[in-house]
């Protein structure tokens, strides 16, 4: 099975495990260099229902949202190491700012979010209480950003660069 749908073929999947009495969970963000703290985040989305969806944010969305230099890692990149996932059933590009309208149309009966945010703090969270829908906090302390890891590798990179000779 190819995880990475678009919007409408993921509409009726999701129509599909509700038919089956599966609770669909929504996880979004831009897994640009995949870490720990995302893998802490989706596998414990995932545990909120039966079926993880995950809205990736697209390269231009990511870019307008991070800045020059980003994403590191194509979308399509991104969106294959998601699928990898085991707990990973399904996986959207969306190239709005935000995941609303991903939200919107799907309608999961959860919104799962990173522990760097609260219920009351999740920027959707208006959405989500508008169609009835849950919003969970998942994965466990906020350990890891890619925006902090990228300055690591690079640190760790120029400190094992060869020095030059002077000649």
């Amino acid at each position: 099975m190819n995880k990475l749908i678009s919007l409408a073929q993921l509409k009726t999947a999701a129509a599909r495990h509700r038919r089956a009495g599966r609770r669909v969970v929504l996880a979004n963000g831009g897994f640009d260099l995949l870490h720990v703290g995302h893998i802490r985040y989706l596998e414990a989305a995932a545990r909120q229902g039966d079926v993880l969806v995950v809205a990736l944010n697209s390269d231009a969305s990511l870019k307008k949202l991070k800045g020059p230099g980003r994403p590191i890692l194509p979308q399509v990149e991104r969106a294959a190491m998601i699928s990898a996932l085991a707990c990973v059933n399904h996986v959207v590009i969306f190239d709005e700012p935000n995941v609303e309208r991903v939200l919107l149309a799907l309608k999961p009966n959860v919104h799962a979010k990173g522990s760097d945010y609260t219920r009351r703090t999740v920027p959707e969270r208006d959405v989500v209480l508008s169609y009835g829908g849950r919003i969970a906090i998942a994965g466990g302390p906020k350990v890891r950003s890619t925006s902090e890891v990228i300055p690591r590798i690079l640190r760790k990179l120029s400190a094992k660069a060869p020095s030059r000779r002077a000649r």
